[in-house]
Formats: structure tokens, C-alpha cells, sequence
């Protein structure tokens, strides 16, 4: 757990590593991350990674939109490990807060974020100024505002998520958007299978995006994995990222009625291309063919279930 609670810090650092450069615009993400002088990532030239992350970032950002478009923000959002992500301020600048935006992490990267949240006024006053109703709740490991809810647990205890959710709150009858980033692949197959299981039998409407590892049984899945396993870090859950086939048949198995998946490579290129030529002006990337082999070793799954018909 300790290796995957790092994974945290790492893609933290280099998120404000990419907005500090230009990629996008993150005035938050400076509250929750000290800025690396120079971001250090031994197997990979770091334009290849702030690239990768712009697509991510936007590539997320597009499927959530149209949720909240969809839903008229009539709706709630649960970020699985969700780290030290600074979404809920970004949407609430946007004028996008849904009824309730929940994150969930470990308890001890909780009990971080908060502590950031309760002695930063940029980050406080945020979710002073959209909470309603009785006072504030906030103690170590969790944090609930009317709009705004922080939960410490483990998600591979669905049990236990569930039963810290709904006492922040969350509303079963509500459409639901669950976002996992980079998480279920520390998991088991079978701790993997429960969470999504769980998630398509409580909500009656609902959308799972999940972002994550595909590809990854040739030569350059296998060296991803070596790279990981240097630092301690097991992919517990690397065999469902075997294709974008096996990425689906996951979500379809475990009750979610729709289910596509797409490499990254492919969602590169359905981003605005004016906007993709402004940031492949903002560093040099000697080697595209290498960007590439990455990009179509990460994909992005988007699963629905809905019995309203929206």
C-alpha cells in the first residue's frame, strides 16, 4: 500500500510540474504539491509525460462534462483515489458543481489533503462559500460540506465505502459518475470486480470512467511493469489491462449495461488540434514513435447503466 500511496505524490508532482509549463490552467494545484525544480523521470523524456497527462487531463475532463451537461449538474460525482485532484475547485469556477462532488482515498492521503484544505483560504473558501445548512463536519480523515465530501477508506471494502458515503450524504437515487484515475489496476481482478459490481447494483443511473493501464502483455507493457516493480509498486490487477477487449468484458461482466474503451493515442487525436499544436510548442519531444507506443499503453473506459433513459 505504501508503494501505491506514493503513486500519489508522483503524479501530483508531475501535474504541477505540466501546469507550471502551460499544458493547462490549475491555479489550485500549487496549494496541494511543492513545485519540482526539475521533474525527474528516469525512464521517460519528460515531454512524452506532460503530453500524456494533457490528454488525460482533457481527455477525463470532455466524458465528465457531458455527464454534467447530460444531467443538468442534477447529479454526484465520487473521484475513486482521488489524491490530491483539485476538481471540485476547477468545476466550481466553471460554474459545473454538481449537487455533491465525493472523493475517497486512503486514510493517510486524506488526513493530507485536509490539513491543506483547512490552513489554505484558496482552498477553504471554496467550499465555504457553496456549503449550506448546518456547520461544517471536519476531523482528521473526513471533511462534509453540503457540496463537498472527503472520505478516508479502502476500496477494495465496498461495505465500508458505502457505509461512509451515505453517511456524507450520498444519495443512491441521485445519477452518479464514479471516476477512477490509475486505481483499480493496484487492485486484484477480484477486489476490482467487487468495486465495480458494487457500483453497478447501488445506482440505478450511473457512469463509470476508469483510467488505466491497456496493452500490457508485449515488450513494452512488460518493461512498464519492471519500471514499477523497481519501486516496489505491483500492478496486483495488470491481467484485465491485457487489451481494450478485456477492458470492456470487465465492466460488462460486473452489471454495467454499455461499455466502450479507446487508447490514448486515439483520444490524442480527437482533442481540439489547434490547442495540441500549442502544447507541442511548449517542449521538445525528440522521439514521437516512443509517444505513441506509450499513448497505446493507457486508454480510457467509459461504462453506463441507465434505467432513466438519459
Amino acid at each position: 500500500d505504501e508503494a501505491v500511496r506514493g503513486t500519489c505524490e508522483d503524479a501530483s508532482v508531475c501535474k504541477r510540474f505540466a501546469v507550471s509549463v502551460g499544458y493547462w490552467k490549475d491555479p489550485y494545484i500549487q496549494y496541494f504539491v511543492r513545485q519540482a525544480k526539475e521533474r525527474k523521470a528516469p525512464e521517460i523524456n519528460r515531454g512524452k509525460l506532460e503530453w500524456g497527462y494533457y490528454a488525460r487531463v482533457h481527455g477525463v475532463s470532455y466524458l465528465l462534462k457531458a455527464f454534467l451537461k447530460k444531467t443538468e449538474c442534477n447529479c454526484q460525482i465520487v473521484n475513486l483515489g482521488a489524491g490530491m485532484d483539485t476538481l471540485f475547485w476547477r468545476l466550481k469556477d466553471e460554474n459545473l458543481l454538481p449537487r455533491k462532488y465525493f472523493e475517497v482515498d486512503f486514510p493517510m492521503i486524506v488526513a493530507r489533503k485536509i490539513h491543506n484544505i483547512k490552513s489554505k483560504p484558496p482552498l477553504s473558501k471554496p467550499i465555504m462559500e457553496s456549503h449550506s445548512g448546518d456547520s461544517l463536519l471536519i476531523d482528521s480523515h473526513s471533511l462534509d460540506s453540503s457540496r463537498y465530501s472527503i472520505v478516508g477508506a479502502d476500496l477494495r471494502f465496498s461495505s465500508d465505502l458505502e457505509e461512509k458515503l451515505k453517511k456524507h450524504n450520498l444519495d443512491v437515487h441521485l445519477p452518479t459518475l464514479l471516476v477512477a484515475e490509475c486505481v483499480l489496476v493496484y487492485m486484484t481482478p477480484q477486489q476490482s470486480a467487487n468495486l465495480l459490481k458494487w457500483a453497478a447494483s447501488i445506482f440505478p443511473v450511473a457512469m463509470f470512467i476508469n483510467y488505466e493501464q491497456v496493452n500490457m502483455t508485449d515488450r513494452f507493457g512488460q518493461i512498464m511493469i519492471e519500471n514499477l516493480q523497481r519501486r516496489q509498486c505491483n500492478l496486483a490487477g495488470v491481467e484485465v489491462c491485457r487489451s481494450l477487449d478485456s477492458q470492456r468484458e470487465r465492466l460488462l461482466l460486473n452489471g454495467w449495461e454499455t461499455a466502450r474503451a479507446i487508447d490514448m493515442m486515439k483520444v490524442y487525436s480527437f482533442l481540439p488540434q489547434a490547442d495540441v499544436k500549442r502544447i507541442e510548442a511548449l517542449e521538445f519531444l525528440d522521439e514521437k514513435e516512443l509517444f505513441e507506443q506509450l499513448m497505446q499503453h493507457y486508454c480510457i473506459c467509459w461504462a453506463s447503466k441507465d434505467s432513466s433513459n438519459l
